[in-house]
């Protein structure tokens, strides 16, 4: 850690400390993962230093970073949604280092879409700079906005944005429910569990300790979403699990994972504001609590299945030049096209979406 980096953990830390005393010694595993994400200035996506792609002092990878095809294969399916609403705008939540959003728009020019405006939402000024620099000689049809526009017409994209929704943590501790939260011990964040009365959605089988998340604020995003989208689709790709898979007795340490220099860990609670802190999506929950707010609930498919429907091998014959283990890596069940799925909501649309031609699997929700 060098010494930018070291003096931003170590202010967030003081902070998070302060957040502690202030509500009597404990904070709830929630609260932490918010502040330690997005304290302004101080949180991992708030604090301006590097965090998305393969170069030096990156921390991770996402989908489109790895082929163009995949954002040509979102394009498609955005087509398809924009043509039927006769909508012409996107949105894109957490929009990364740009490169979707040009994948996006550059497919959508070759077709002729009649794209008129592609809005990002972004909180992290470092990406937001980034994606501006990407994007410039798009001009004005790309545009940055800080929160939710009151009305929203057209498709809605969310690619790996829900898992880092700060999630609750519930402990079953021989028998007993607890929600796991942070305290502080000479210094250092430590866990501490309190009883509770919050339960998992789903009791998972047997009386073994258990560790597990549930997603109140991913809930509470997707009724406000609802609110705002009139017309059009949204697509959100993630991993994640149906609620039978989430809650399954063997999944007994939870989902809750850090990324830092391209490494997996699953100690959140050091090195705060230097790395990414996730968790697993609940798709069911998810799901209900869309259709809960007025949304339909218009497909849910692996990654892999919903690219392939989307052209996925007749674009690569085109792109010759795409390294076919790239494109593995997105379809693979052993790399992302399994873990990752794509769940599609809609208002006042009735169409059948095209990247859930085959292998639809929301009767699974």
């Amino acid at each position: 850690m060098n010494s930018t980096s070291s003096s931003v953990s170590e202010a967030l830390s003081a902070h998070i400390a302060q957040l502690i005393a202030q509500r009597g010694g404990w904070l709830p595993f929630d609260d932490f993962m918010q502040a330690a994400l997005y304290t302004p200035g101080l949180g991992y996506y708030t604090n301006g230093l590097p965090k998305l792609g393969s170069e030096a002092g990156s921390d991770f990878v996402t989908a489109p970073e790895l082929s163009p095809l995949f954002g040509q294969c979102i394009a498609a399916q955005a087509a398809q949604v924009l043509q039927a609403t006769g909508t012409r705008s996107i949105y894109e939540f957490g929009a990364g280092s740009g490169i979707l959003a040009l994948q996006i728009c550059e497919h959508l020019a070759q077709i002729s879409c009649g794209l008129e405006h592609y809005f990002i939402i972004e909180i992290s000024s470092e990406l937001r700079a980034r994606q501006q620099a990407r994007l410039t000689h798009l001009g004005d049809k790309v545009q940055w906005l800080d929160a939710l526009p009151a009305q929203m017409q057209g498709v809605v994209i969310g690619n790996e944005v829900l898992d880092a929704m700060p999630v609750k943590l519930l402990a079953r501790i021989q028998g007993q429910w607890h929600e796991r939260g942070v305290a502080l011990e000479s210094g250092q964040f430590v866990w501490q569990d309190h009883p509770t009365t919050l339960r998992p959605p789903l009791e998972p089988a047997g009386n073994h300790d258990y560790l597990t998340e549930i997603h109140p604020q991913q809930e509470a995003w997707m009724k406000t979403l609802a609110e705002h989208l009139r017309i059009g689709a949204a697509f959100f790709i993630d991993y994640g699990f149906p609620e039978a898979e989430y809650y399954h007795p063997q999944r007994h340490m939870g989902t809750v994972m850090t990324h830092q220099q391209h490494r997996s860990g699953t100690d959140p609670l050091s090195d705060v504001g230097m790395k990414d802190i996730t968790a697993h999506v609940n798709f069911t929950s998810l799901a209900l609590a869309a259709q809960d707010a007025g949304l339909d609930v218009m497909g849910y498919a692996t990654q892999g299945r919903f690219l392939l429907n989307c052209g996925l091998l007749s674009k690569a014959e085109l792109l010759a030049q795409i390294p076919s283990v790239q494109m593995a890596k997105l379809i693979n069940e052993h790399e992302m096209g399994e873990l990752f799925k794509v769940l599609a909501l809609g208002k006042g649309l009735d169409l059948e979406l095209i990247g859930f031609t085959q292998g639809d699997r929301s009767h699974t929700l």
